[in-house]
């Protein structure tokens, strides 16, 4: 991996956990905004402010970042281009059958140090918008479930609709993100299209793979030896 690419690594990876850190806290400053602060006034300072505020941006970013409950998604999972090794290792007789963590092993070398920096790129840039739409469809959710949650609640204890029009309106816009998000739903489609163009490569590279698997082969045997 070059400087350039590892460059490019650490800044989709710094993405991956600021983006979704940085939605999840602005939303829970709308929301308190718009009813947390009747139930517990905040009496810091303006400064005070933005170091809660910054400090949520990292913790929950960070949170979310190290759980990669978006790596478990059926669209994260099927047709990996390290499932298309694992099928080019089985058609070779002779090649060493890998099991799922050597092909994805095996796929992050390729990628590494052959596939073109600038196709490289694309990998790294539709990964991680997909990894941070679907942590927004996800945090809007559950926003979406606590305004209404809060809706009910505040209703139940004698608030009326206009008092919570604050309330109500944070409802819509979490509720229009989510569901606008679900509806065109291109993270899923874009990981599946960023999946194809890479087996493709690897297709048109076939000899490559052989020879890379005989070398995977021999570093096993050599490995246990």
């Amino acid at each position: 991996m070059n400087q350039s690419t590892s460059s490019s690594f650490g800044l989709y990876e710094s993405a991956r956990i600021l983006i979704p850190g940085f939605y999840f806290a602005a939303l829970c400053a709308l929301f308190y905004s718009a009813c947390g602060s009747r139930i517990i006034p905040f009496t810091g300072s303006r400064n005070e402010s933005v170091i809660l505020f910054l400090f949520l941006v990292l913790v929950s970013g960070l949170t979310m970042y190290a759980k990669e409950t978006t790596k478990r998604r059926r669209a994260f999972v099927e047709n990996q281009p390290s499932a298309f090794l694992q099928d080019v290792a089985r058609r070779h007789s002779n090649s060493h059958m890998l099991n799922e963590s050597e092909a994805r092993q095996l796929y992050f070398y390729i990628l590494n140090h052959f596939i073109p920096a600038g196709f490289h790129e694309k990998v790294f840039f539709f990964g991680t918008i997909y990894h941070i739409m679907i942590q927004i469809r996800r945090t809007s959710f559950w926003f979406a479930i606590l305004s209404l949650i809060s809706i009910a609640v505040q209703t139940a204890m004698g608030l009326t609709l206009v008092e919570q029009q604050g309330l109500i309106l944070f409802g819509i816009l979490v509720w229009l993100i989510y569901l606008l998000n679900v509806k065109y739903n291109k993270a899923d489609r874009k990981i599946q299209d960023n999946y194809q163009d890479q087996i493709f490569w690897l297709q048109m590279n076939e000899d490559l793979l052989k020879d890379l698997l005989k070398k995977y082969e021999r570093s096993k045997k050599s490995a246990l030896s």
